[in-house]
């Protein structure tokens, strides 16, 4: 079959078009065709070398794929033609892949296979960033960073259905433009305005409630200076590759809290609450309460050029690999 490898840490050209063995389910496992595989910045990340207990090369990159079940591992109570996703750790960048059968969710025939590849990660990832951990209520005051990727085009939806406020950054007016269609009542292009000074104005200095970083860096510690006292950072990601460090003392006098969020720990250590929504989740989205946006496609032998795009903050929404 083919697959996509990175054949060593460092930029979008180390990851090499390949022929390799297809795999064959384990107990408990299925074998999935995949029809689509969804790019997440944490695949950048590892492949950079930079994500904590990542993949050591070679290996195939890829922690979501959609398609069809095409082979049953024992003790598997699933069909063979079942549409489905599933979070797969790695391997998703290929032809086919196993996954666990506990990691599936269905994937309904209204939602296509490249929306479905949108769907594990970016939602579960906004939903408990905003609410499991992040304790959003309504009339809160929400900033979502990178409102226009992947978290950001789902936390701003899902926000927006919980009756907040919400404040989100973008790089272009493009970009904005979508985040605002989806919900976001304050757009920011953080490439022309400082973020704190908008918060400030529209809250009467005020400040925010809830921030979502997946950024880090200097970013991490300017949404630590526009939140209100008693506020709250979650931090699940690190895209600028700086780590931010919290001042502790300031957090302790002004009340704020910083949350980690995590989805691969989370679904591991407290599946009931990572996992929680997904119910919901689904019938919003068969609903169409709830999109999933799609920002483009790419062959799956185009996956160097899908990550440089990424990485060039071209993309919108959910970038997505087709074999």
């Amino acid at each position: 079959m083919k697959s996509i490898v990175v054949t060593e840490y460092g930029r979008s050209d180390t990851l090499d078009v390949r022929e390799t063995e297809t795999p064959d389910p384990g107990p408990g496992e299925v074998r999935i065709a995949v029809e689509a595989a969804g790019i997440n910045f944490a695949d950048i990340m590892q492949r950079r070398g930079h994500y904590r207990d990542g993949p050591t090369p070679p290996y195939t990159p890829g922690l979501e794929a959609a398609g069809t079940i095409d082979a049953v591992g024992e003790g598997v109570e699933r069909e063979v033609g079942e549409r489905v996703v599933a979070m797969t750790g790695t391997g998703a960048y290929a032809e086919y892949v196993t996954a666990p059968a506990n990691a599936l969710f269905d994937v309904p025939e209204s939602i296509s296979f490249a929306e479905a590849a949108g769907f594990p990660v970016q939602f579960l990832t906004a939903h408990n960033c905003l609410h499991e951990w992040g304790g959003l209520e309504e009339g809160e005051r929400v900033l979502i960073h990178a409102a226009a990727g992947g978290v950001g085009t789902a936390a701003v939806q899902l926000a927006d259905l919980a009756g907040a406020e919400t404040f989100g950054t973008a790089s272009t007016e493009e970009k904005l433009d979508l985040a605002t269609d989806l919900g976001l009542d304050h757009p920011i292009q953080y490439t022309e305005e400082d973020f704190r000074d908008v918060v400030a104005d529209e809250t009467d200095g005020e400040g925010l409630d809830l921030v979502l970083d997946g950024v880090g860096g200097e970013t991490f510690q300017h949404s630590l200076d526009a939140l209100s006292d008693f506020g709250r950072v979650v931090t699940y990601g690190a895209a600028s590759g700086e780590v931010a460090e919290a001042d502790t003392t300031r957090l302790l006098f002004e009340n704020k809290s910083v949350i980690g969020f995590h989805l691969g720990n989370a679904m591991q250590k407290r599946p009931r609450s990572a996992l929680g929504a997904v119910p919901e989740l689904s019938d919003l989205l068969a609903s169409g309460e709830l999109d999933i946006i799609v920002g483009e496609t790419f062959a799956l032998e185009d996956a160097a050029e899908a990550h440089q795009y990424i990485e060039d903050r071209k993309s919108s929404g959910k970038v997505v690999l087709e074999p």
